[in-house]
């Protein structure tokens, strides 16, 4: 496989950070604080970025969906070695309810229009931890999947994918075009360097909205309510 491969990079709250939920508990605190890229999303572009060193692949794109502030997350995508972006810009309302049928919309509109052959994304994210996004952009593409890879392996236009699951490790052949999911073990991505990080202040990020793509990010979910669950007092010996 020589083509192009997507990789999904979502801004999140910083893991280091202590959460803290609104007043009227419809969500969580956002403004002032420390956002990141999933840790996770990290794994999924270190993974594509070794297969363009590996000359396996021709071009790393990095996609974010989310406001202004997500071209951050994607500079850094840049910086560890994707050759571009695409700034699927998503805000205020439609922000705070978008979800992983939504992005996976998204992400199977733009593997269309990118003509990828290969779409790479981390297994979950910390935030909402739903595990879904992979899954549900392989189903909207028709496409093989191999989650929670532990190991990735070209073959040509077959890929070898080693699964963790619950009983131990799972090997697997899916054939190109594909959708993977980034595990824990997959790999430990690199720091980027001060003149990568120069380096990807000059590459290009490209804007888009939803609606370009055809995509409708109403959400058929309603949050009710977000708790904060009470301390338990320490037990007594």
């Amino acid at each position: 496989m020589s083509g192009r491969v997507l990789v999904g990079v979502k801004r999140v709250i910083d893991y280091a950070v202590k959460i803290r939920v609104k007043p009227d508990n419809t969500g969580v605190v956002t403004d002032g604080v420390k956002h990141s890229m999933n840790p996770f999303c990290e794994i999924a572009v270190e993974e594509a970025v070794k297969l363009k060193e590996k000359k396996l692949v021709k071009e790393v794109v990095a996609v974010s969906c989310g406001p202004q502030q997500s071209q951050e997350t994607i500079r850094t995508a840049l910086a560890m070695g994707a050759d571009r972006g695409i700034h699927v810009e998503v805000s205020g309302k439609d922000y705070e309810t978008l979800g992983p049928l939504q992005v996976s919309k998204i992400m199977a509109a733009l593997a269309k229009k990118e003509d990828a052959q290969l779409i790479i994304l981390g297994k979950q994210a910390i935030d909402d931890d739903c595990n879904q996004t992979g899954q549900m952009t392989a189903a909207l593409l028709d496409w093989p999947q191999g989650t929670f890879a532990s190991e990735v392996t070209l073959d040509g236009d077959k890929i070898k994918v080693v699964r963790e699951i619950d009983g131990g490790l799972e090997t697997i052949k899916i054939n190109t075009p594909a959708v993977l999911t980034a595990d824990l073990r997959l790999n430990t991505p690199r720091y980027a360097t001060l003149p990568n990080i120069m380096k990807a202040k000059k590459k290009k990020i490209a804007n888009v909205k939803a609606a370009d793509l055809g995509v409708n990010l109403t959400s058929r979910l309603e949050t009710v309510e977000d708790l904060v669950g009470k301390l338990k007092e320490a037990g007594k010996v």
